[in-house]
């Protein structure tokens, strides 16, 4: 199996850039961290305290340079995994926030991502406990950048204190625009989040994995082939399910829905796209032969074509 895995071309359609830092890197951006202090924030129970930890990190991204250092660092490791394509979340409404020149950022970004041979896209997320006012600015610079890497529009966050509905308007004029609408949805909370993220025009969906729990849902993203990017290692940790037994990925997948294996923040989880398939193999029997499909999907559901 690790042979196959090493072989395997894969894409990531879902790794946020700032949940990418590993505690080498975040030492490197601020010497006076200790990594027994690193490994202290990177260690939660639920999504709460995982939020903190992103916010954590931010503040140690200070310059352009610094995002452009994290990005090479990223796509190194995924090159290394013989991962071909990778759609990367760029936290924008979180730049914004802290007053950051997103646009300096973003040159910064697609420079480094330009030296490495992983073909890369971008999707610029907004911040759903946020106004929608905010996530409007987000997609409206993105927008300005459709033609220069950018290829979608993302929302993530809080769903509790942010739920889709709120941003009805912001997802129409990203969608008129031309950018691709891929939502975190139904992760920490239950159906009815995917259920909104699709009224909303959602091409993919963030984890979804609360789809599970609906019969009629999960009907709905078969017949609709809408993948739901899946992370497994995340929602472990982060109490999205009980346990790693318990996870709805075999059922999901038995189901017809088509799903693509990722990441989600792989510096703060302590894992690999290639973990995530062994994961997916030994907790959950899937075959050399279902992973190739799962491969797969992540080339077709990518929003830039991508041949292997």
């Amino acid at each position: 199996m690790n042979d196959f895995l090493a072989r395997l071309p894969k894409a990531e359609l879902h790794v946020h850039l700032e949940g990418s830092v590993e505690p080498e890197t975040l030492v490197e951006l601020e010497p006076s961290l200790t990594r027994d202090w690193i490994e202290e924030v990177y260690t939660y129970g639920d999504f709460p305290a995982f939020m903190r930890a992103y916010e954590w990190v931010n503040r140690f991204l200070r310059t352009p340079d610094d995002y452009a250092l994290i990005t090479r660092r990223l796509l190194r490791r995924l090159e290394s995994e013989n991962v071909r394509y990778a759609e990367i979340n760029l936290s924008a409404g979180v730049i914004l926030w802290k007053k950051q020149d997103l646009a300096a950022i973003d040159a910064a970004v697609r420079r480094a991502a330009a030296e490495s041979p992983v073909v890369v896209r971008w999707i610029w997320d907004a911040v759903r406990q946020w106004s929608a006012e905010e996530a409007l600015r987000v997609a409206e610079m993105a927008a300005e950048r459709l033609d220069e890497g950018v290829a979608g529009f993302g929302l993530g966050g809080d769903e509790m204190r942010g739920p889709a509905e709120k941003f009805a308007s912001v997802f129409a004029f990203a969608r008129s625009k031309g950018l691709h609408l891929a939502p975190h949805a139904g992760e920490i909370t239950g159906p009815e989040a995917v259920w909104a993220a699709l009224e909303l025009g959602a091409e993919r969906i963030g984890h979804g994995i609360a789809a599970a729990r609906d019969p009629r849902l999960l009907d709905t993203l078969r017949e609709r082939d809408i993948p739901l990017e899946i992370s497994i290692t995340s929602n472990v940790l982060l109490g999205a399910v009980p346990s790693l037994r318990e996870h709805p990925v075999r059922r999901i997948f038995d189901a017809g829905v088509p799903i693509t294996l990722n990441t989600d923040d792989p510096g703060l989880f302590r894992t690999t796209l290639t973990r995530e398939y062994e994961i997916a193999a030994r907790a959950f029997g899937f075959t050399e032969s279902e992973l190739k499909q799962i491969a797969a999907n992540a080339f077709r559901y990518a929003f830039f074509q991508y041949t292997v």
